[in-house]
């Protein structure tokens, strides 16, 4: 396996992109992505203490997580993210030594298995290593999450962010219940989810024009 030439440092923050092969669609319905968003939480720690099968069918997997992790460090906090059908996006802050490297190859190996055995298909699934931007203020933070929670909108595939079940948009907004939440962003930036959607929202016609501009030069 390749290794980075500089690697990630503990404490750090760090946008990560992984891309399916030649925009294959990998995330083709709600329960896919569903699984997608389980392994987000799952593999936050490095051994997680049950199989995956028994967490993915919790009532609450936070507290289920919780009770039998208990004695577990965290590789990773999930700050962001979005679950797109041939991508996904997250902001990561890395807790131990190599622990973005193995959250990902964790994430991205179990739902290969998963998919391929589902579809019948060989191969990798995945376009070559993740890739990874380091976070370096607290301004690009918030202009990040904001990318990010617009990616579905940008796509044409919803005309608003909240319209997106499978990102960390509505967490933004503390529309989700206590315990079923992924992300953990509070000691990295200060969210008011009253004035949030007026600061994404904002971005929308402005992202979108930038995206057709680079398709435009791209094709």
């Amino acid at each position: 396996m390749p290794v980075r030439k500089i690697p990630l440092a503990i404490g750090e923050t760090y946008h990560i992109l992984s891309k399916s092969i030649a925009g294959y669609t990998i995330f083709r319905d709600d329960k896919e992505c569903e699984r997608m968003r389980a392994l987000f939480k799952y593999y936050q720690v490095e051994n997680p203490a049950f199989k995956f099968s028994v967490f993915f069918n919790a009532k609450n997997q936070q507290k289920f997580n919780q009770k039998y992790s208990v004695s577990k460090e965290k590789l990773v906090e999930v700050i962001c993210y979005c679950i797109m059908p041939t991508h996904i996006h997250l902001v990561l802050q890395q807790l131990r030594k190599d622990g973005v490297v193995q959250y990902m190859n964790n994430i991205l190996n179990s739902y290969s298995h998963y998919f391929n055995i589902k579809t019948g298909r060989k191969g990798p699934l995945w376009e070559s290593r993740f890739s990874n931007v380091l976070v370096e203020t607290d301004e690009q933070l918030a202009h990040l999450t904001r990318y990010i929670h617009l990616n579905p909108t940008t796509a044409y595939l919803v005309s608003k962010p909240q319209n997106w079940s499978f990102s960390s948009y509505q967490e933004f907004l503390g529309l989700i219940k206590e315990g079923q939440g992924l992300c953990n962003y509070s000691e990295l930036m200060h969210v008011v989810p009253e004035s949030y959607p007026e600061f994404v929202n904002s971005q929308i016609d402005y992202q979108r024009e930038l995206a057709d501009i680079k398709r435009l030069f791209l094709e």
